[in-house]
């Protein structure tokens, strides 16, 4: 069974159409990148997916049931923008209100519970505005955790966060899908990241789903290449373009596509009387590989 199953999913805001008949498939156990430019639809969909919009046409289906069934409503947790916390509340008082607001039974055990499960335990004191950026979005997904939810939204936790935080929370969101059985959805334009610790990803541009993949799709579809320089690039290039079927010049550095072997290339090179002074071998990524596919759509 698929956590999520959207089909045809319409929204207009006034004259605006903000999803022309996405589709998204996510399924239970992911962690499911959700990827597009400011504007593409993210967050419209995500609202739509929590019942924060009413969608204008198309279906949306939690666990196999409508996403409406007041059964499956309880089993999400969600984290857009920012989380609704008192900033002269601790964050304890503030995940204890939230506790009682979902009729939590054993609420100080629950709050506990979630609290290490995002590294806060040894903040509980402080007070919800002294804390860090990475802090509130940590304290946003524990809220989202209380009631143990089997699907987790999050709307963007990884931006603005600096090199520890987002470590934390990459740990954090793997924790999620291990010691809670939970599905997790998460936006984000911090591609490397989201790479480091997505099953599935779904790319969506002008509010249609362009393309989903398992991380292993991702990793198939993604090119090694061996990068160069050398003293006259200019040479270089004419050379190796009468030579290989895929040339290209990125960040002052020619790449050779299509599993070429770095010692032929250096042999090939040498033989035409260019010496070659940086090598090394690479493989496109997540975030060139989402550049590529966009200028493709355009």
């Amino acid at each position: 069974m698929n956590a999520i199953e959207i089909r045809n999913l319409t929204k207009n805001f006034g004259q605006k159409q903000a999803l022309s008949g996405l589709d998204m498939t996510v399924p239970q156990g992911a962690i499911y990148g959700f990827i597009g430019e400011n504007g593409s639809g993210k967050s419209t969909t995500e609202k739509l997916i929590c019942g924060l919009l009413v969608p204008n046409g198309g279906t949306i289906k939690l666990f196999g049931r409508d996403y409406r069934d007041a059964d499956v409503r309880s089993k999400i947790g969600v984290l857009i923008e920012a989380p609704g916390c008192f900033p002269n509340y601790s964050v304890w008082n503030n995940m204890m209100l939230q506790a009682a607001n979902l009729d939590i039974a054993n609420p100080e055990e629950e709050v506990r519970k979630v609290l290490r499960t995002v590294r806060m335990e040894g903040s509980a004191s402080n007070k919800f505005k002294n804390c860090s950026l990475g802090m509130k979005q940590r304290i946003g997904i524990a809220m989202a955790l209380l009631g143990d939810p089997a699907l987790l939204v999050l709307d963007e936790p990884i931006n603005g966060l600096d090199a520890d935080g987002m470590r934390i929370m990459r740990d954090v969101l793997t924790d999620v899908t291990k010691n809670y059985n939970c599905t997790v959805v998460v936006s984000s334009h911090i591609l490397g990241e989201l790479e480091k610790i997505a099953t599935h990803y779904g790319i969506v541009r002008g509010g249609k789903m362009i393309k989903e993949m398992t991380a292993e799709e991702l990793n198939a579809d993604c090119p090694t290449f061996v990068a160069l320089q050398t003293k006259d690039m200019e040479k270089t290039m004419t050379l190796l373009q009468q030579k290989y079927a895929r040339v290209t010049l990125e960040n002052q550095f020619i790449r050779i596509y299509d599993g070429v072997n770095a010692e032929d290339a250096v042999k090939y090179l040498y033989d035409n009387g260019i010496l070659v002074t940086e090598i090394s071998t690479d493989k496109i990524g997540l975030e060139e590989y989402y550049i590529d596919l966009m200028k493709e759509a355009r």
